[in-house]
């Protein structure tokens, strides 16, 4: 009998199953990986789901079947809720099935204070501060470049960047195309127009590497696998499009291999990728013993034109494709199989428990 384990994911991609049709999902990786691990999956969505069972979908004989079954033991959260009704479903899943990344969208500043508290790594992080207009101004004397982001959004949604000109005034960067030069006034008051009643903060803009001009960071998976030991899975370039601020993927970013990019940078590649591994399992160590449950996360590295390491944000939902668009093709099916190896892990732990009768 094969143990079970649980895949939620939101409604729209459970409803692409029997059709194969899951967006940015490749189940067909999960279902590799689970029968190389001798494990069962079962493909949920919390609208079809009940206390003690479900109505998912499992996949057999290269085919996916429909059926109702007992809640797994241990279940992979791949679904970001924003409802209170959504909510309250994956606290119920909490209480019967062991939900790892059971939170996987974070709101940026809290993050940016959890991290803060450690004395040793403070060194990774961009100066970040809650957007106020009056904290706006401040900013603006004592930085030449600013983010001005929600602090719970993803893809790069809704991003601003203030730069400051030469002639005094500022360069104020949204969506896509040439930036427009406000002055001091004029860019605040823009600025707090957009904002409006959202929850945003202001982050130090780091003087991040270029490659052809045009400025990149890293995504670097980091997972928990089959000891329970975070891991570092993969880490890519992400290049901004033309006329964007942002080097988002889903945003027109262009992938490179790191090496690549450090080399044009003048980094020593090696060295470079050591060091951003060191930061990125330090921070996920720490962070993990701050946040219950956390596995699979990506996260977004900045690299400024010392070489100094910047951490700018963590990703709960790691949106894995930029390996496959880079044609890392066994990365990619590592970001799948590595939290399966992780399930198994949780689920041999279970196992030898000592019962209480």
């Amino acid at each position: 009998m094969l143990d079970t384990v649980g895949i939620l994911v939101d409604r729209q991609t459970f409803k692409g199953i029997p059709s194969r049709r899951t967006g940015n999902e490749r189940l067909a990786l999960y279902n590799k990986a689970a029968k190389q691990l001798g494990l069962k999956l079962f493909y949920m969505s919390l609208d079809q789901m009940g206390r003690k069972s479900a109505s998912g979908f499992t996949y057999r004989k290269k085919t996916y079947k429909r059926e109702r079954l007992p809640i797994p033991a241990v279940t992979h959260n791949r679904v970001i809720t924003f409802s209170s009704k959504e909510n309250g479903k994956l606290k119920q899943l909490s209480q019967t099935s062991f939900l790892f990344n059971r939170q996987n969208r974070y709101d940026k500043y809290k993050i940016y204070k959890l991290i803060y508290q450690n004395p040793k790594l403070r060194a990774y992080l961009p100066v970040s501060l809650v957007f106020t207009e009056a904290q706006l101004q401040s900013a603006m004397k004592n930085y030449s470049s600013l983010y001005i982001k929600p602090t719970n959004s993803s893809v790069g949604d809704g991003i601003m960047k203030l730069k400051k000109h030469k002639s005094g005034k500022w360069l104020f960067y949204w969506k896509k195309g040439s930036p427009k030069l406000l002055s001091s006034k004029k860019a605040v008051s823009t600025i707090t127009r957009y904002v409006g009643k959202m929850r945003y903060m202001i982050q130090e803009a780091i003087p991040v590497a270029t490659y052809e001009g045009r400025p990149y960071d890293l995504r670097v998976t980091v997972q928990r696998g089959s000891t329970g030991s975070w891991q570092l899975i993969g880490m890519i370039g992400r290049i901004a499009a033309a006329g964007r601020h942002v080097t988002n993927v889903a945003k027109g970013g262009k992938v490179k291999k790191v090496k690549e990019l450090f080399q044009a940078s003048g980094f020593e590649p090696e060295q470079m990728e050591a060091a951003v591994r060191e930061a990125s399992l330090q921070i996920m160590w720490y962070l993990s013993e701050k946040l219950t449950h956390l596995a699979d996360v990506g996260l977004d590295i900045g690299v400024d034109r010392q070489g100094a390491i910047k951490l700018i944000e963590i990703n709960g939902r790691d949106q894995r494709y930029s390996f496959k668009k880079a044609k890392m093709k066994s990365t990619f099916y590592r970001t799948y199989e590595t939290p399966m190896k992780y399930a198994k892990y949780v689920l041999n732990q279970n196992n030898q428990k000592p019962s209480n009768s």
